[in-house]
Protein backbone atom coordinates (compact mmCIF):
# COMPACT_ATOMS: atom_id res chain seq x y z
CA UNK A 1 0.00 0.00 0.00
CA UNK A 2 1.11 3.53 -0.76
CA UNK A 3 2.12 5.78 2.13
CA UNK A 4 0.13 8.97 1.83
CA UNK A 5 2.11 12.19 1.49
CA UNK A 6 1.22 15.23 3.55
CA UNK A 7 1.10 18.76 2.23
CA UNK A 8 0.13 20.54 5.44
CA UNK A 9 2.00 23.68 6.41
CA UNK A 10 1.87 23.75 10.19
CA UNK A 11 3.17 27.34 10.16
CA UNK A 12 0.34 28.75 8.04
CA UNK A 13 -2.30 31.14 9.35
CA UNK A 14 -5.08 28.77 8.32
CA UNK A 15 -3.52 25.94 10.33
CA UNK A 16 -3.17 28.22 13.37
CA UNK A 17 -6.77 29.42 13.18
CA UNK A 18 -8.13 25.90 12.80
CA UNK A 19 -6.07 24.64 15.72
CA UNK A 20 -7.09 27.48 18.02
CA UNK A 21 -10.73 27.01 17.06
CA UNK A 22 -10.65 23.28 17.75
CA UNK A 23 -8.85 23.73 21.07
CA UNK A 24 -11.56 26.16 22.15
CA UNK A 25 -14.30 23.71 21.17
CA UNK A 26 -12.50 20.81 22.87
CA UNK A 27 -12.18 22.86 26.07
CA UNK A 28 -15.96 23.40 26.03
CA UNK A 29 -16.51 19.69 25.34
CA UNK A 30 -14.35 18.76 28.33
CA UNK A 31 -16.28 21.20 30.54
CA UNK A 32 -19.56 19.51 29.61
CA UNK A 33 -18.10 16.04 30.18
CA UNK A 34 -16.90 17.16 33.61
CA UNK A 35 -20.47 18.17 34.46
CA UNK A 36 -21.68 14.70 33.47
CA UNK A 37 -19.06 13.03 35.66
CA UNK A 38 -20.20 15.14 38.61
CA UNK A 39 -23.42 13.12 38.77
CA UNK A 40 -26.23 14.70 40.74
CA UNK A 41 -24.00 17.34 42.29
CA UNK A 42 -21.86 17.67 45.41
CA UNK A 43 -24.76 17.32 47.89
CA UNK A 44 -26.08 14.04 46.51
CA UNK A 45 -22.65 12.60 45.74
CA UNK A 46 -21.62 13.23 49.36
CA UNK A 47 -24.80 11.64 50.70
CA UNK A 48 -24.26 8.61 48.46
CA UNK A 49 -20.67 8.20 49.62
CA UNK A 50 -21.61 8.52 53.29
CA UNK A 51 -23.79 5.46 52.83
CA UNK A 52 -20.69 3.52 51.84
CA UNK A 53 -21.73 3.31 48.20
CA UNK A 54 -19.68 3.72 45.04
CA UNK A 55 -20.48 6.15 42.23
CA UNK A 56 -21.61 4.72 38.87
CA UNK A 57 -18.27 5.42 37.20
CA UNK A 58 -16.35 3.98 40.15
CA UNK A 59 -18.32 0.75 39.76
CA UNK A 60 -17.46 0.64 36.06
CA UNK A 61 -13.78 1.36 36.71
CA UNK A 62 -13.53 -1.52 39.18
CA UNK A 63 -15.35 -3.84 36.79
CA UNK A 64 -13.02 -3.16 33.85
CA UNK A 65 -9.68 -4.88 33.31
CA UNK A 66 -6.79 -2.86 34.69
CA UNK A 67 -5.64 -0.04 32.35
CA UNK A 68 -8.21 -0.94 29.70
CA UNK A 69 -10.20 1.86 27.99
CA UNK A 70 -13.90 2.58 28.36
CA UNK A 71 -15.61 4.02 25.29
CA UNK A 72 -18.58 5.92 26.66
CA UNK A 73 -21.68 6.13 24.47
CA UNK A 74 -23.84 9.27 24.33
CA UNK A 75 -22.29 10.92 27.41
CA UNK A 76 -23.95 14.27 26.57
CA UNK A 77 -27.40 12.84 26.01
CA UNK A 78 -30.05 15.46 27.05
CA UNK A 79 -27.58 18.36 26.69
CA UNK A 80 -29.39 21.70 26.60
CA UNK A 81 -32.65 20.25 27.93
CA UNK A 82 -34.32 20.39 31.35
CA UNK A 83 -33.30 16.80 32.02
CA UNK A 84 -30.15 15.56 33.73
CA UNK A 85 -27.09 15.73 31.50
CA UNK A 86 -26.23 12.19 30.43
CA UNK A 87 -29.77 10.92 30.89
CA UNK A 88 -28.98 9.68 34.47
CA UNK A 89 -27.28 6.59 33.05
CA UNK A 90 -23.66 5.78 32.06
CA UNK A 91 -23.20 3.45 29.08
CA UNK A 92 -20.31 2.26 26.98
CA UNK A 93 -17.98 -0.52 25.84
CA UNK A 94 -15.18 -1.92 27.97
CA UNK A 95 -13.13 -5.07 28.50
CA UNK A 96 -14.08 -7.27 31.46
CA UNK A 97 -12.02 -10.43 32.11
CA UNK A 98 -10.67 -10.17 28.57
CA UNK A 99 -14.11 -9.89 26.96
CA UNK A 100 -15.51 -6.79 25.24
CA UNK A 101 -18.82 -6.01 26.93
CA UNK A 102 -21.53 -3.39 26.83
CA UNK A 103 -21.81 -1.86 30.31
CA UNK A 104 -24.68 0.26 31.61
CA UNK A 105 -24.80 1.83 35.06
CA UNK A 106 -27.63 3.81 36.62
CA UNK A 107 -26.55 7.12 38.17
CA UNK A 108 -28.11 6.84 41.67
CA UNK A 109 -27.18 10.41 42.65
CA UNK A 110 -29.73 11.71 40.12
CA UNK A 111 -33.27 11.01 41.32
CA UNK A 112 -32.25 7.60 42.64
CA UNK A 113 -31.21 6.42 39.19
CA UNK A 114 -34.69 6.92 37.75
CA UNK A 115 -34.88 6.84 33.96
CA UNK A 116 -35.97 10.01 32.15
CA UNK A 117 -37.07 10.21 28.46
CA UNK A 118 -33.53 10.82 27.22
CA UNK A 119 -32.15 8.04 29.40
CA UNK A 120 -34.68 5.72 27.77
CA UNK A 121 -33.41 6.70 24.30
CA UNK A 122 -29.83 6.15 25.41
CA UNK A 123 -30.65 2.76 26.93
CA UNK A 124 -32.34 1.76 23.69
CA UNK A 125 -29.21 2.69 21.75
CA UNK A 126 -27.10 0.67 24.19
CA UNK A 127 -29.28 -2.39 23.63
CA UNK A 128 -28.90 -1.87 19.88
CA UNK A 129 -25.10 -1.88 20.16
CA UNK A 130 -25.28 -5.08 22.20
CA UNK A 131 -27.46 -6.84 19.62
CA UNK A 132 -25.70 -5.68 16.43
CA UNK A 133 -22.22 -6.46 17.64
CA UNK A 134 -22.97 -9.55 19.75
CA UNK A 135 -21.52 -8.16 22.96
CA UNK A 136 -22.32 -9.50 26.45
CA UNK A 137 -24.27 -6.96 28.49
CA UNK A 138 -23.62 -6.00 32.10
CA UNK A 139 -26.16 -3.85 33.95
CA UNK A 140 -25.00 -2.13 37.14
CA UNK A 141 -28.42 -1.53 38.60
CA UNK A 142 -29.72 0.95 41.15
CA UNK A 143 -32.87 2.55 39.80
CA UNK A 144 -36.26 3.74 40.91
CA UNK A 145 -37.65 2.87 37.48
CA UNK A 146 -39.33 5.52 35.36
CA UNK A 147 -39.15 9.17 36.40
CA UNK A 148 -42.90 9.21 37.15
CA UNK A 149 -43.77 12.80 36.15
CA UNK A 150 -42.62 11.87 32.62
CA UNK A 151 -44.09 8.38 32.51
CA UNK A 152 -46.16 9.14 29.41
CA UNK A 153 -43.01 9.50 27.30
CA UNK A 154 -41.15 6.60 28.93
CA UNK A 155 -43.66 3.82 29.59
CA UNK A 156 -44.37 2.54 26.07
CA UNK A 157 -40.87 2.81 24.50
CA UNK A 158 -39.23 1.76 27.79
CA UNK A 159 -40.86 -1.65 27.61
CA UNK A 160 -38.72 -2.44 24.59
CA UNK A 161 -35.63 -2.64 26.83
CA UNK A 162 -37.00 -5.60 28.78
CA UNK A 163 -37.99 -7.36 25.56
CA UNK A 164 -34.48 -6.84 24.20
CA UNK A 165 -32.92 -8.37 27.33
CA UNK A 166 -34.86 -11.57 26.78
CA UNK A 167 -33.98 -11.57 23.08
CA UNK A 168 -30.26 -11.31 23.86
CA UNK A 169 -30.57 -14.38 26.05
CA UNK A 170 -32.37 -16.24 23.26
CA UNK A 171 -29.52 -15.26 20.91
CA UNK A 172 -27.01 -16.69 23.43
CA UNK A 173 -25.63 -13.24 24.20
CA UNK A 174 -25.12 -13.25 27.99
CA UNK A 175 -26.87 -10.65 30.15
CA UNK A 176 -25.52 -10.00 33.64
CA UNK A 177 -27.03 -7.77 36.32
CA UNK A 178 -25.28 -6.53 39.46
CA UNK A 179 -27.78 -4.90 41.85
CA UNK A 180 -26.29 -2.37 44.25
CA UNK A 181 -29.29 -0.57 45.72
CA UNK A 182 -33.02 -0.04 45.51
CA UNK A 183 -34.39 -1.21 42.17
CA UNK A 184 -38.10 -0.68 41.90
CA UNK A 185 -40.75 -1.31 39.23
CA UNK A 186 -38.92 -1.13 35.87
CA UNK A 187 -35.65 -1.33 37.81
CA UNK A 188 -36.77 -4.73 39.11
CA UNK A 189 -37.36 -6.21 35.66
CA UNK A 190 -33.71 -5.83 34.66
CA UNK A 191 -32.50 -8.44 37.18
CA UNK A 192 -35.68 -10.43 36.60
CA UNK A 193 -34.84 -10.84 32.90
CA UNK A 194 -31.06 -11.22 33.07
CA UNK A 195 -29.17 -14.52 32.76
CA UNK A 196 -27.02 -13.92 35.83
CA UNK A 197 -27.97 -11.80 38.86
CA UNK A 198 -25.77 -10.65 41.74
CA UNK A 199 -27.25 -8.72 44.69
CA UNK A 200 -25.42 -6.81 47.41
CA UNK A 201 -26.37 -7.93 50.92
CA UNK A 202 -27.95 -5.08 52.89
CA UNK A 203 -27.91 -2.81 49.83
CA UNK A 204 -29.94 -4.34 47.01
CA UNK A 205 -33.71 -4.09 47.34
CA UNK A 206 -35.69 -5.37 44.39
CA UNK A 207 -39.47 -5.26 44.17
CA UNK A 208 -42.18 -4.44 41.67
CA UNK A 209 -43.92 -2.35 44.29
CA UNK A 210 -42.31 -0.93 47.42
CA UNK A 211 -43.82 -0.97 50.92
CA UNK A 212 -45.95 2.18 50.33
CA UNK A 213 -47.52 0.71 47.19
CA UNK A 214 -48.09 -2.66 48.88
CA UNK A 215 -49.86 -0.90 51.73
CA UNK A 216 -52.04 1.07 49.34
CA UNK A 217 -52.84 -1.92 47.10
CA UNK A 218 -53.42 -4.79 49.55
CA UNK A 219 -53.13 -3.13 53.01
CA UNK A 220 -50.08 -5.20 53.94
CA UNK A 221 -47.47 -3.76 56.29
CA UNK A 222 -44.02 -5.02 55.28
CA UNK A 223 -40.42 -3.78 55.54
CA UNK A 224 -38.08 -3.45 52.55
CA UNK A 225 -35.79 -6.34 53.50
CA UNK A 226 -38.64 -8.81 53.86
CA UNK A 227 -40.29 -7.58 50.70
CA UNK A 228 -37.29 -7.46 48.40
CA UNK A 229 -33.93 -7.62 50.19
CA UNK A 230 -30.89 -9.30 48.65
CA UNK A 231 -30.86 -12.03 51.31
CA UNK A 232 -34.50 -12.88 50.68
CA UNK A 233 -34.04 -13.02 46.91
CA UNK A 234 -30.93 -15.19 47.29
CA UNK A 235 -32.47 -17.64 49.76
CA UNK A 236 -36.24 -17.56 49.15
CA UNK A 237 -37.43 -16.15 45.80
CA UNK A 238 -34.45 -17.23 43.68
CA UNK A 239 -34.37 -13.94 41.77
CA UNK A 240 -30.73 -13.55 42.85
CA UNK A 241 -28.10 -16.11 41.84
CA UNK A 242 -25.23 -14.75 43.95
CA UNK A 243 -25.26 -12.92 47.29
CA UNK A 244 -22.39 -10.43 47.53
CA UNK A 245 -20.97 -9.20 50.84
CA UNK A 246 -20.58 -5.63 49.55
CA UNK A 247 -20.32 -3.64 46.31
CA UNK A 248 -16.71 -4.62 45.61
CA UNK A 249 -17.56 -8.25 46.18
CA UNK A 250 -20.43 -7.95 43.70
CA UNK A 251 -18.04 -6.57 41.09
CA UNK A 252 -15.59 -9.42 41.81
CA UNK A 253 -18.36 -11.96 41.26
CA UNK A 254 -19.42 -10.17 38.05
CA UNK A 255 -15.87 -10.43 36.67
CA UNK A 256 -15.80 -14.14 37.55
CA UNK A 257 -19.09 -14.70 35.72
CA UNK A 258 -17.67 -13.09 32.56
CA UNK A 259 -14.47 -15.13 32.90
CA UNK A 260 -16.41 -18.41 32.84
CA UNK A 261 -18.61 -17.55 29.83
CA UNK A 262 -16.17 -19.27 27.45
CA UNK A 263 -16.81 -16.35 25.09
CA UNK A 264 -15.44 -16.47 21.55
CA UNK A 265 -15.39 -13.74 18.91
CA UNK A 266 -16.85 -14.67 15.53
CA UNK A 267 -15.18 -12.01 13.38
CA UNK A 268 -11.76 -11.50 11.86
CA UNK A 269 -8.99 -12.97 14.01
CA UNK A 270 -5.94 -12.66 11.75
CA UNK A 271 -3.13 -10.91 13.53
CA UNK A 272 -0.95 -8.46 11.60
CA UNK A 273 1.58 -5.98 12.96
CA UNK A 274 0.02 -2.69 14.03
CA UNK A 275 1.79 0.40 12.70
CA UNK A 276 1.27 3.85 14.12
CA UNK A 277 0.49 6.53 11.52
CA UNK A 278 3.53 8.21 9.99
CA UNK A 279 2.09 11.62 10.83
CA UNK A 280 1.15 13.11 14.20
CA UNK A 281 -2.61 12.85 15.02
CA UNK A 282 -2.26 16.14 16.90
CA UNK A 283 -2.07 17.81 13.47
CA UNK A 284 -5.72 16.92 12.88
CA UNK A 285 -6.63 20.03 14.87
CA UNK A 286 -4.93 22.31 12.36
CA UNK A 287 -5.66 20.63 9.06
CA UNK A 288 -9.43 20.18 9.43
CA UNK A 289 -11.55 23.28 8.93
CA UNK A 290 -13.15 24.82 11.99
CA UNK A 291 -15.36 26.69 9.50
CA UNK A 292 -17.22 23.91 7.70
CA UNK A 293 -17.77 26.16 4.67
CA UNK A 294 -14.06 25.85 3.92
CA UNK A 295 -12.91 22.59 2.29
CA UNK A 296 -9.89 20.54 3.36
CA UNK A 297 -8.12 17.50 1.95
CA UNK A 298 -9.60 14.40 3.61
CA UNK A 299 -6.52 12.37 2.67
CA UNK A 300 -4.69 14.37 5.33
CA UNK A 301 -7.15 12.99 7.88
CA UNK A 302 -6.78 9.43 6.58
CA UNK A 303 -3.00 9.71 6.81
CA UNK A 304 -3.27 10.37 10.56
CA UNK A 305 -5.68 7.60 11.54
CA UNK A 306 -4.71 4.51 9.48
CA UNK A 307 -1.86 2.09 10.13
CA UNK A 308 1.41 3.31 8.65
CA UNK A 309 -0.52 6.13 6.90
CA UNK A 310 -1.02 3.58 4.12
CA UNK A 311 -3.99 3.67 1.73
CA UNK A 312 -4.60 1.47 -1.30
CA UNK A 313 -6.75 3.93 -3.19
CA UNK A 314 -9.51 2.63 -5.47
CA UNK A 315 -10.18 4.63 -8.66
CA UNK A 316 -7.92 7.52 -7.58
CA UNK A 317 -8.47 9.53 -10.80
CA UNK A 318 -12.22 9.00 -11.17
CA UNK A 319 -14.90 10.79 -9.15
CA UNK A 320 -12.24 12.53 -7.10
CA UNK A 321 -14.66 14.29 -4.75
CA UNK A 322 -15.04 10.94 -3.01
CA UNK A 323 -11.90 9.14 -1.82
CA UNK A 324 -12.24 5.35 -1.67
CA UNK A 325 -9.67 2.76 -0.69
CA UNK A 326 -8.44 0.01 1.62
CA UNK A 327 -6.43 0.44 4.81
CA UNK A 328 -5.90 -1.03 8.29
CA UNK A 329 -6.70 0.56 11.64
CA UNK A 330 -5.13 -1.10 14.68
CA UNK A 331 -4.56 -4.16 12.49
CA UNK A 332 -8.19 -4.42 11.34
CA UNK A 333 -8.90 -4.16 7.58
CA UNK A 334 -11.32 -1.41 6.53
CA UNK A 335 -12.70 0.05 3.34
CA UNK A 336 -12.86 3.86 3.48
CA UNK A 337 -15.27 6.29 1.82
CA UNK A 338 -14.26 9.88 2.54
CA UNK A 339 -15.75 13.11 1.19
CA UNK A 340 -13.39 15.46 -0.60
CA UNK A 341 -16.11 17.77 -1.87
CA UNK A 342 -19.67 17.61 -3.14
CA UNK A 343 -21.00 14.33 -4.56
CA UNK A 344 -21.24 14.26 -8.35
CA UNK A 345 -22.51 11.38 -10.51
CA UNK A 346 -19.02 9.94 -10.94
CA UNK A 347 -18.17 9.98 -7.22
CA UNK A 348 -21.58 8.51 -6.35
CA UNK A 349 -21.10 5.65 -8.82
CA UNK A 350 -17.59 5.03 -7.53
CA UNK A 351 -18.83 4.90 -3.96
CA UNK A 352 -21.62 2.45 -4.82
CA UNK A 353 -19.18 0.15 -6.62
CA UNK A 354 -16.67 0.27 -3.77
CA UNK A 355 -19.32 -0.60 -1.18
CA UNK A 356 -20.25 -3.65 -3.25
CA UNK A 357 -16.59 -4.68 -3.40
CA UNK A 358 -16.27 -4.39 0.40
CA UNK A 359 -19.31 -6.64 0.72
CA UNK A 360 -17.68 -9.17 -1.61
CA UNK A 361 -14.67 -9.38 0.70
CA UNK A 362 -16.52 -9.03 4.04
CA UNK A 363 -14.66 -5.81 4.85
CA UNK A 364 -16.10 -3.28 7.34
CA UNK A 365 -16.52 0.24 5.95
CA UNK A 366 -15.46 3.54 7.49
CA UNK A 367 -17.30 6.66 6.29
CA UNK A 368 -15.51 9.96 6.87
CA UNK A 369 -18.39 12.34 6.39
CA UNK A 370 -17.91 15.98 5.39
CA UNK A 371 -20.61 16.57 2.82
CA UNK A 372 -22.87 19.42 1.71
CA UNK A 373 -24.96 17.09 -0.47
CA UNK A 374 -25.32 15.96 -4.06
CA UNK A 375 -24.71 18.40 -6.92
CA UNK A 376 -27.76 20.35 -8.19
CA UNK A 377 -28.53 22.28 -11.37
CA UNK A 378 -29.98 21.50 -14.81
CA UNK A 379 -26.74 20.08 -16.16
CA UNK A 380 -26.50 17.57 -13.34
CA UNK A 381 -30.20 16.72 -13.23
CA UNK A 382 -30.05 15.95 -16.96
CA UNK A 383 -26.87 13.98 -16.35
CA UNK A 384 -28.74 11.70 -13.92
CA UNK A 385 -27.59 12.84 -10.48
CA UNK A 386 -30.81 11.46 -8.98
CA UNK A 387 -30.26 7.92 -10.26
CA UNK A 388 -26.54 8.04 -9.52
CA UNK A 389 -27.11 9.34 -6.00
CA UNK A 390 -29.73 6.63 -5.57
CA UNK A 391 -27.11 4.01 -6.47
CA UNK A 392 -24.96 5.17 -3.56
CA UNK A 393 -27.88 5.25 -1.13
CA UNK A 394 -29.03 1.83 -2.37
CA UNK A 395 -25.55 0.41 -1.81
CA UNK A 396 -25.35 1.87 1.71
CA UNK A 397 -28.87 0.74 2.60
CA UNK A 398 -28.34 -2.87 1.56
CA UNK A 399 -24.74 -3.34 2.59
CA UNK A 400 -24.30 -6.20 5.05
CA UNK A 401 -20.87 -5.40 6.47
CA UNK A 402 -20.51 -3.17 9.55
CA UNK A 403 -20.41 0.57 8.91
CA UNK A 404 -18.54 3.04 11.11
CA UNK A 405 -19.26 6.72 10.53
CA UNK A 406 -17.16 9.66 11.66
CA UNK A 407 -18.71 13.13 11.21
CA UNK A 408 -15.71 15.38 10.59
CA UNK A 409 -17.47 18.42 9.15
CA UNK A 410 -20.74 19.17 7.39
CA UNK A 411 -23.56 16.66 7.05
CA UNK A 412 -26.24 18.19 4.85
CA UNK A 413 -29.11 16.84 2.80
CA UNK A 414 -29.10 13.45 1.11
CA UNK A 415 -25.32 13.45 1.43
CA UNK A 416 -25.92 12.40 5.04
CA UNK A 417 -27.83 9.37 3.75
CA UNK A 418 -25.30 8.39 1.09
CA UNK A 419 -22.51 8.55 3.68
CA UNK A 420 -24.24 6.34 6.27
CA UNK A 421 -25.84 8.84 8.63
CA UNK A 422 -27.73 7.73 11.73
CA UNK A 423 -30.89 6.76 9.81
CA UNK A 424 -28.82 4.16 7.90
CA UNK A 425 -27.86 2.23 11.05
CA UNK A 426 -24.08 2.40 11.17
CA UNK A 427 -22.75 0.22 13.95
CA UNK A 428 -21.17 3.31 15.49
CA UNK A 429 -21.27 7.00 14.64
CA UNK A 430 -19.15 9.68 16.32
CA UNK A 431 -18.71 13.39 15.66
CA UNK A 432 -15.99 16.01 15.86
CA UNK A 433 -16.97 19.25 17.62
CA UNK A 434 -17.04 21.18 14.32
CA UNK A 435 -19.79 18.90 13.00
CA UNK A 436 -23.01 20.45 11.64
CA UNK A 437 -26.09 18.52 10.50
CA UNK A 438 -29.26 19.71 8.74
CA UNK A 439 -31.33 19.41 5.57
CA UNK A 440 -29.10 22.13 4.17
CA UNK A 441 -26.86 24.94 5.40
CA UNK A 442 -28.55 27.72 7.44
CA UNK A 443 -27.95 30.43 4.81
CA UNK A 444 -29.22 28.23 1.98
CA UNK A 445 -32.32 27.12 3.89
CA UNK A 446 -33.24 30.68 4.90
CA UNK A 447 -32.65 31.81 1.30
CA UNK A 448 -34.85 29.05 -0.16
CA UNK A 449 -37.73 29.99 2.14
CA UNK A 450 -37.26 33.64 1.16
CA UNK A 451 -37.53 32.77 -2.56
CA UNK A 452 -40.69 30.74 -1.88
CA UNK A 453 -42.28 33.67 0.00
CA UNK A 454 -41.31 36.10 -2.78
CA UNK A 455 -42.81 33.85 -5.48
CA UNK A 456 -46.01 33.42 -3.46
CA UNK A 457 -46.35 37.22 -3.15
CA UNK A 458 -45.82 37.64 -6.90
CA UNK A 459 -48.49 35.05 -7.72
CA UNK A 460 -50.94 36.79 -5.39
CA UNK A 461 -50.12 40.19 -6.86
CA UNK A 462 -49.07 41.48 -3.43
CA UNK A 463 -46.09 43.68 -2.56
CA UNK A 464 -43.12 41.93 -1.00
CA UNK A 465 -41.92 43.35 2.30
CA UNK A 466 -38.12 43.35 2.05
CA UNK A 467 -37.58 44.46 5.66
CA UNK A 468 -39.82 41.73 7.01
CA UNK A 469 -38.12 39.18 4.76
CA UNK A 470 -34.68 40.17 6.06
CA UNK A 471 -35.91 39.77 9.63
CA UNK A 472 -37.45 36.37 8.90
CA UNK A 473 -34.33 35.19 7.09
CA UNK A 474 -32.19 36.15 10.06
CA UNK A 475 -34.55 34.37 12.45
CA UNK A 476 -34.67 31.19 10.36
CA UNK A 477 -30.92 31.17 9.88
CA UNK A 478 -30.38 31.50 13.63
CA UNK A 479 -32.81 28.66 14.31
CA UNK A 480 -31.11 26.31 11.83
CA UNK A 481 -27.65 27.20 13.14
CA UNK A 482 -28.82 26.25 16.65
CA UNK A 483 -30.48 23.02 15.51
CA UNK A 484 -27.53 21.91 13.36
CA UNK A 485 -25.03 22.37 16.22
CA UNK A 486 -23.02 19.26 17.14
CA UNK A 487 -24.15 19.41 20.77
CA UNK A 488 -27.81 19.71 19.73
CA UNK A 489 -27.39 16.52 17.69
CA UNK A 490 -25.55 14.53 20.35
CA UNK A 491 -28.15 15.54 22.97
CA UNK A 492 -30.74 13.63 20.90
CA UNK A 493 -28.43 10.61 20.37
CA UNK A 494 -28.10 11.36 16.65
CA UNK A 495 -24.54 10.22 17.21
CA UNK A 496 -22.78 8.11 19.84
CA UNK A 497 -20.79 11.04 21.17
CA UNK A 498 -18.59 14.02 20.32
CA UNK A 499 -14.89 13.22 20.48
CA UNK A 500 -11.58 15.04 20.41
CA UNK A 501 -10.33 14.57 16.80
CA UNK A 502 -7.01 13.37 18.20
CA UNK A 503 -8.85 10.36 19.69
CA UNK A 504 -10.30 9.28 16.34
CA UNK A 505 -7.91 6.38 15.74
CA UNK A 506 -8.40 5.05 19.30
CA UNK A 507 -12.19 5.24 19.05
CA UNK A 508 -12.14 3.47 15.70
CA UNK A 509 -9.85 0.76 17.10
CA UNK A 510 -12.25 0.05 19.99
CA UNK A 511 -15.30 -0.02 17.73
CA UNK A 512 -13.60 -2.26 15.16
CA UNK A 513 -12.70 -4.70 17.93
CA UNK A 514 -16.34 -4.62 19.03
CA UNK A 515 -17.85 -5.28 15.60
CA UNK A 516 -15.59 -8.30 15.17
CA UNK A 517 -17.32 -9.98 18.10
CA UNK A 518 -19.98 -10.83 15.53
CA UNK A 519 -19.80 -12.45 12.11
CA UNK A 520 -18.63 -10.07 9.36
CA UNK A 521 -20.56 -10.97 6.24
CA UNK A 522 -21.43 -8.91 3.19
CA UNK A 523 -24.84 -8.89 1.55
CA UNK A 524 -25.65 -11.60 -0.99
CA UNK A 525 -27.43 -9.24 -3.36
CA UNK A 526 -28.68 -5.75 -4.01
CA UNK A 527 -31.87 -4.14 -5.16
CA UNK A 528 -32.33 -2.73 -8.65
CA UNK A 529 -29.72 -0.15 -9.64
CA UNK A 530 -31.23 2.39 -12.05
CA UNK A 531 -28.63 2.53 -14.80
Amino acid sequence: MEVLRTHIDTRSETYRQNREGFLEQIAFLNEQLALVRAGGGEKYVKRHGERGKLMARERIELLLDRDSPFLEVAPLCAWGTDFALGGSVVSGIGVVSGVECVITANEPTIKGGSINPYGAIKTGRTMEICAQNRLPMINLTESGGADLPFQSTIFVPGGRGFRELTRRSAERIPTICLVFGSSTAGGAYVPGMSDYVVMVKGGAKVFLGGPPLVKMAIHEEVDEETLGGADMHSRVSGVSDYLAADERDAIRIGREIVAQLNWKKLGWTKQIPVEEPTYDPDELLGLASIDIRKPFDVKEVIARIVDGSRLHEFKPTYGTTLVTGYAHIHGYPVGILANNGILFSESSEKGAQFIQLCNQTNTPILFLQNITGFMVGSRYEQGGIIKDGAKLINAVSNSGVPHLTMMIGASYGAGNYGMAGRAYDPRFIFSWPNHRIAVMGPEQLAGVLSIVRRQAAERAGQPFDEAEDAMVRQMVQGQIEKESYAFFATARVWDDGIIDPRDTRTVLGITLAAVHSNVIEGTKGYGVFRM
